[in-house]
């Protein structure tokens, strides 16, 4: 390839990528919009390559047009505060939280107080005008949340859920732990991680009580990290519920402000992961899952003696599907829920069913008897929709892409992710009222993807070709660069940071193939759980069907020169692919990837393969260990020394086994860095690393 062809704005790029912590910083995000439609509050950095968040109030135009903003909270400006607590540290890490400062906010119902911790200080902000102030707090603060009335403050310090004024009077614990390692109020780490739960405490609408999560660990086994860069600092323990292991107990209490205090009466021994919670004007409600994820029971609770009745009960011979932010109610008490039928997941708002074949994502939330959710008419498209009565259900975004948002109202919130990149658009009454401004930095690439239907199954794939390329000038080698796993899209009308990686590989003379196959979102129930008991074998089927069919759109694809590279899952898929099907691809690059099956938590895993002690030849299958000596050509292990999701021993025993077996291989260790390393030095250096591997792996 020719040097010339590579611009500066290629060359460049893994720095950009690094200093804008892929390009998140100054994206505004974590919209509330309060219950009138004139106060919008949101979290965003001080600019595209500022790592501190910041507090915003976004006012709407009332009758005119023009919303404005304005800053509520900058911490850069506020005393006080010291290291942030370990709870806070393992939230964030759970979240995958890109940046620091105010990372995280709660309001009051009609959102007139914010409250935020900085360093582990209490802080709260008025947004009807007023310098942001402190609070004094017992302790180092995590998640604290302000009762609907904005007149008290709960907290978690030292695994204790407290509650304080918000003048900072009449500070008191509501429920202290028993043990060292108990809590009140926070996550268990499997329902941080994989369910995707990460409170653990909701207010009463009146603010007379809360409904708090107990969780004790204590059954949980233990893990030790270190960082082998620091010989002196001290492994850290975490409690690690690996597949076929015990979970954290989780138990939730109904507590007084005035320190009453009911146990929530369930069958815990059936039904031990507690997949959500909320408290609305008919009561507390949660919905609780078994432990072979097949059934999911939603309970009311009698707020007095804590006794649960059934609401609605799902099952599924693979696993009950959870959408997030169902069930929910709207404020006559219409149940808002799920509704699997003819291969579409929909909602279905009392006896309304949304239309056929609109695969729902995610309900957004629930203001008045109006629903905002989310879903897809086409899977490489992710729209926001409303139902109210009378209207019925509406698509409110429009444009190709994929959005999300937020309503409160008569103000709907917009955050699109485009072909053209990201935008965040206010409508009142369906009219535009402004723009939330982005402040994040552009790629400087032109990203420009064909996007595809491939094979027997349409396939939605994205081909990235050079911006030099010209049709019949010479074979390109093949980079497949999916994630292909659960949970995650790729192959969407939308300029993320992902698509501009593999922009960028493209540009370094490679055609890079990204495909969504089974198991991804967007294509309905049977698309999603054909990998139930073989996480690899139809998946790889589809990238290989993809990359067959994709030469009949450019037949300049060498398909004697195939690598694939992926993280977490899809770094496991790549090291699959080059150890099972090294006629197909010649080199893979698998960052962080889990080759052990069983040493990978209980509520992912097993979702897929079901539990090890029942059916222990799907974790054969899907691990990575035991195949070690049948690898045949190059293959690079990227892993992170403290992370702690999928831990450094996935990769230092298949490392191990590799070497056992004769293996040659190339292990790049990093230090310091988790499952998402954000150390700018390292996430510029990292993709350089894999370009010259790949380059030398097939001879580009």
């Amino acid at each position: 390839m020719d040097a010339s062809r590579v611009s500066a704005a290629v060359h460049g790029f893994p720095r950009r990528l690094a200093r804008t912590r892929r390009f998140a910083l100054g994206v505004p995000r974590q919209f509330s919009v309060s219950p009138d439609g004139e106060r919008v509050l949101f979290v965003r950095t001080g600019g595209g390559t500022d790592p501190i968040s910041l507090l915003w109030l976004y006012e709407t135009g009332g009758d005119g047009p023009d919303g404005k903003e304005r800053l509520l909270a900058d911490p850069r400006r506020l005393a006080g505060g010291g290291a942030v607590p370990a709870a806070e540290r393992a939230r964030r890490e759970r979240a995958r939280e890109l940046s620091e400062g105010v990372v995280g906010y709660a309001a009051d119902r009609e959102l007139r107080v914010a409250v935020f911790a900085l360093g582990g200080a209490l802080w709260a902000v008025r947004t009807d005008g007023g310098a942001p102030f402190p609070v004094t707090a017992a302790g180092p603060v995590t998640d604290p949340r302000p009762s609907p009335d904005g007149r008290l403050i709960a907290y978690v310090t030292g695994g204790a859920l407290h509650v304080v004024g918000l003048d900072g009077s009449g500070d008191r614990p509501l429920a202290v732990p028993e043990e060292p390692e108990v809590t009140y109020g926070l996550s268990d780490y499997v329902s941080a991680e994989s369910i995707g739960r990460l409170r653990g405490h909701w207010w009463a609408p009146d603010g007379s009580a809360l409904l708090v999560a107990r969780t004790d660990p204590r059954a949980v086994g233990i893990r030790y990290l270190t960082d082998p860069s620091d010989p002196s600092r001290k492994p850290r323990a975490l409690r690690y519920p690996a597949a076929g292991t015990a979970n954290a107990e989780v138990s939730l209490h109904l507590v007084t402000v005035g320190g009453r205090r009911t146990e929530v009466d369930w069958d815990r021994a059936a039904f031990e992961y507690v997949v959500d919670a909320r408290w609305d004007a008919h009561g507390p409600m949660v919905t609780v899952q078994s432990r072979d994820q097949r059934t999911v029971r939603t309970l009311a609770v009698d707020p007095a003696t804590g006794a649960t009745r059934l609401l609605d009960e799902r099952h599924d011979p693979a696993w009950v599907h959870l959408v997030p932010g169902t069930p929910a109610r709207t404020a006559s008490g219409v149940s808002v829920g799920v509704a699997e039928r003819d291969d579409t997941r929909g909602v279905r708002i009392g006896e309304a069913l949304s239309p056929p074949d609109l695969q729902v994502h995610e309900v957004l939330g629930v203001d008045g008897e109006r629903v905002l959710f989310t879903a897809s008419e086409e899977p490489s498209e992710c729209h926001v929709w409303s139902y109210a009565p009378g209207a019925g259900f509406v698509r409110l975004s429009q444009e190709p892409g994929v959005h999300h948002g937020a309503a409160g109202g008569p103000t709907t919130v917009l955050a699109s992710l485009t072909p053209d990149g990201g935008s965040v658009t206010v409508l009142r009454n369906g009219t535009p009222d402004g723009r939330i401004a982005s402040l994040a930095e552009e790629p400087e690439l032109t990203v420009a993807p064909r996007h595809l239907r491939l094979g027997e199954r349409a396939l939605r794939a994205a081909l990235y070709l050079p911006s030099w390329y010209e049709p019949g000038g010479g074979k390109l080698p093949v980079l497949l660069d999916p994630y292909a796993g659960a949970g995650v899209q790729q192959a969407v009308r939308a300029r993320g940071w992902w698509a501009c990686v593999s922009q960028w590989f493209a540009e370094h003379g490679f055609a890079v193939l990204v495909t969504d196959g089974r198991g991804t979102p967007g294509r309905g129930p049977a698309w999603e759980k054909a990998i139930r008991g073989d996480r690899f074998g139809p998946v790889l089927q589809d990238q290989f069907d993809a990359l067959r069919a994709a030469t009949r759109h450019c037949p300049d694809l060498d398909l004697g020169r195939v690598a694939m590279r992926g993280w977490s899952f899809g770094g496991a898929l790549a090291a699959a692919a080059v150890l099972h099907h090294p006629d197909i691809v010649h080199a893979a690059v698998a960052g962080a990837a889990p080759t052990d099956r069983r040493l990978y938590d209980t509520h992912w895993e097993e979702r897929f393969l079901g539990h090890p002690d029942e059916e222990p030849e799907n974790y054969t299958r899907n691990s990575l260990l035991g195949h070690a000596h049948k690898l045949r050509r190059p293959l690079l292990l990227i892993h992170g020394l403290a992370d702690d999701n999928v831990a450094p021993a996935h990769m230092l025993r298949f490392s191990a086994e590799l070497l056992a077996a004769g293996r040659p291989h190339t292990v790049l260790p990093l230090p310091s860095s988790t499952h998402l390393p954000t150390d700018e030095a390292v996430t510029e250096n990292l993709l350089r690393f894999q370009l010259d591997f790949l380059r030398k792996a097939l001879a580009v």
